[in-house]
């Protein structure tokens, strides 16, 4: 099915917006906030229902079940929805060795109960290893499939977001999704993950029209704001129209990752930026 024609999108129903937890990191750090709190903290001070986890928040709860129970609970409570958990340091899914990719797989799978007992649709992974394109394609797509193999009973979906090396390569992470060929693999783009290595970017705009067909989530990455409340580094208006004219209707998750804003700040500057760039286009 093609793109939904915009005459007959209006407003939220052309994207809704979610927060990623990682736009709070430094505040989560600083014990300013608790993990436990985020999804309240995320309704009640951003009026934002819906969120993405990271692992590194509560890396040591992926079994703990009361405390995944209190979070649930927690989110529930505030009418917020748990969207997916982001998860890294869990080892590289193309990793050359066959025993440590094995690991890296299985590593993997406490966080799809975890994932599925919170509510949510999705883990996002990384695709990491080393050796050729090719090698590296074919390693990570098989282990996507045992990956998602494993998550289809839970109704977990795995996606790879582009997360630096040639995971940011739009074209390469677009031949994994192929070559995975698996209905519970898929993609998150990123609007600013595009570095490859040192000053070796890939072009973020081709990259995400490369890996939208497959996404079941998107990152709006946000670091700094002109005068106008634009954000500088990405084009906020064509990088949404591509996501839209894709045919993508789901969430669009706030990821402010700067320095000259503070966290809070940041994220309510991406958000009016978000429901602006949103009602224009829904126009």
């Amino acid at each position: 099915m093609g793109p939904l024609p915009r005459l007959f999108v209006g407003g939220e129903d052309l994207f809704k917006i979610s927060l990623a937890q990682w736009s709070l990191h430094r505040t989560l750090r600083s014990g300013a906030l608790e993990a436990l709190d985020f999804p309240a903290f995320s309704k009640e001070r951003f009026g934002i229902d819906a969120v993405e986890y990271v692992n590194q928040f509560f890396n040591d709860k992926a079994t703990d079940f009361v405390w995944l129970g209190e979070l649930k609970d927690r989110a529930e409570d505030h009418g917020v929805k748990s969207l997916l958990i982001m998860i890294d340091g869990e080892g590289a899914l193309a990793d050359p060795d066959s025993t440590g990719r094995a690991k890296a797989v299985e590593n993997h799978y406490k966080w799809v109960a975890a994932a599925a007992f919170l509510g949510c649709h999705s883990i996002r992974v990384n695709a990491a290893g080393s050796g050729t394109e090719e090698e590296q394609r074919d390693r990570a797509a098989d282990s996507l499939r045992r990956l998602a193999s494993f998550a289809a009973p839970y109704g977990i979906s795995v996606l790879v977001e582009n997360h630096g090396g040639l995971s940011s390569n739009g074209a390469w992470l677009a031949s994994v999704m192929k070559a995975a060929d698996h209905a519970g693999v898929g993609t998150l783009p990123d609007f600013g993950n595009f570095r490859i290595s040192g000053d070796d970017w890939y072009d973020r705009y081709l990259g995400v029209t490369q890996l939208m067909p497959f996404a079941r989530a998107v990152s709006a990455k946000s670091h700094d704001f002109d005068e106008e409340g634009n954000e500088t580094r990405t084009d906020f208006r064509r990088m949404l129209g591509i996501v839209t004219d894709l045919g993508y209707r789901g969430y669009v998750g706030i990821e402010y990752e700067g320095s000259n804003l503070g966290e809070e700040e940041g994220i309510l500057a991406t958000q009016a930026l978000l429901k602006r760039v949103r009602k224009t286009l829904s126009r």
